[in-house]
């Protein structure tokens, strides 16, 4: 088990500092920074698109903003996915207007008509047949990288993309103590059991920030913290690898009242039970395990100030088709949600002051933020250098250029 921050220094000569300097109040809010953040992360890292069930059929489709870019994921004829950069290759139309929906054939471009099959490749367009030296496989969509991990369809952008192994499955592996830990939950196998979507006014930083750390969470969390009596410590449960929050004695489920959720989910032994499990996977997917269901969140971030977060809670698939009551199951982690997004919303516009100018600082139990940090910074050779804090233990400067492998992506 890996040390907490605020023990770590307890075998060492000197104890560690109380304070840990923060991220300046501009790497919130500077449009530029934003802009390096599109490029050098939501565009050259594995990105986590769609739910693969929601493109139940050939034709099927979804689009989804990926840093700047649009991206076009589609269930091809065989079964499988294709994603393509949602731009026409004629005059550079966005192919598909609507976020979803589902063509019979064919993609067809709503302004000229070029029209490609389920795997790209243009296949008909006004006049076509009289420019024979057109080359219809060249003019196709332009491919975006592709992985299915989890029930869910993941794309990155870069031309040489980083290792899904070492980054993504790398990040679940960590936390838990290994990636078996994981398939015991059979995701891929599990249902839709609720959406909601949540438009968050406030940068993505934030909201990773925010559920990394529990300092907040028996200021805002009353009934998360009921269920999860160490939380009202403030324990950094991202912090241990391999640990899970235990359920307390009185709570017969991960629900809203404590009340008793549903069966255990198969594959899931003694040692995950009355657990709760929270991961991040870098850049913009939190993963939350309990025994009867998983709740997955992908971020969108659209501007330096908004992110749209889409969170899936997933069941049994006989729990769902029995037309059970979900609601209590869900509205402990929608409430959670909800105080954390008014939470980051609130902070957002201090990032503007001039008191957060130089940031603010981390108590001993918010010290493995900081890593996180000095991954943004890693990855952004563009960024301005964080100031120093008189008596503030400060940030690594950014190096000159990105690492090949884009860093890890694992939690604390």
């Amino acid at each position: 088990m890996t040390l907490a921050p605020e023990t770590a220094g307890a075998t060492g000569s000197a104890p560690a500092a109380s304070l840990a300097a923060t991220l300046p109040g501009a790497f919130y809010t500077d449009p530029e920074t934003f802009r390096q953040e599109q490029q050098h992360l939501f565009e050259s890292l594995w990105f986590c698109a769609v739910r693969a069930a929601d493109l139940p059929r050939p034709g099927a489709f979804r689009t989804v903003q990926a840093g700047r870019e649009n991206v076009l994921i589609v269930r091809d004829r065989r079964g499988g996915f294709g994603a393509y950069l949602n731009v026409c290759r004629h005059r550079g139309a966005r192919l598909c207007t609507e976020e979803s929906g589902e063509v019979r054939r064919n993609l067809q471009c709503p302004y000229h008509a070029w029209t490609y099959d389920l795997d790209g490749r243009l296949v008909a367009a006004p006049n076509l047949q009289r420019m024979p030296d057109v080359d219809r496989a060249e003019r196709g969509l332009l491919p975006v990288r592709l992985r299915e991990w989890l029930g869910y369809v993941w794309v990155c952008l870069a031309d040489e993309p980083p290792s899904f192994e070492e980054t993504v499955i790398g990040a679940v592996s960590e936390r838990l103590g290994g990636a078996e830990a994981i398939g015991r939950y059979g995701i891929d196998g599990l249902a839709l059991g609720r959406r909601i979507t949540y438009d968050v006014r406030a940068n993505w930083k934030l909201i990773v920030e925010n559920f990394m750390e529990c300092y907040h969470c028996a200021t805002i969390h009353p009934e998360l913290t009921d269920v999860l009596p160490e939380f009202a410590d403030g324990f950094a449960a991202q912090y241990y690898v391999g640990h899970g929050a235990a359920f307390a004695d009185e709570a017969e489920g991960f629900t809203v009242d404590g009340s008793g959720g549903f069966a255990r989910i198969p594959g899931i032994g003694e040692d995950q039970d009355r657990r709760y499990y929270a991961i991040t996977v870098r850049p913009q997917v939190f993963l939350n395990l309990v025994p009867d269901h998983v709740i997955v969140h992908r971020m969108f971030p659209l501007a330096a100030d908004r992110t749209v977060v889409e969170c899936d809670w997933l069941y049994a698939p006989e729990v769902v088709a029995s037309g059970a009551d979900l609601s209590r199951s869900v509205e402990l982690f929608h409430r959670v949600n909800t105080q954390d997004f008014a939470a980051c919303e609130r902070t957002q516009p201090a990032m503007d002051s001039r008191a957060y100018r130089a940031g603010g600082v981390l108590v001993p139990s918010e010290h493995h933020i900081a890593d996180f940090h000095r991954w943004v910074i890693r990855l952004l050779p563009g960024a301005p250098d964080p100031p120093e804090i008189p008596g503030v233990p400060g940030t690594p400067r950014a190096p000159a250029a990105r690492p090949r492998d884009g860093g890890t992506s694992a939690s604390p």
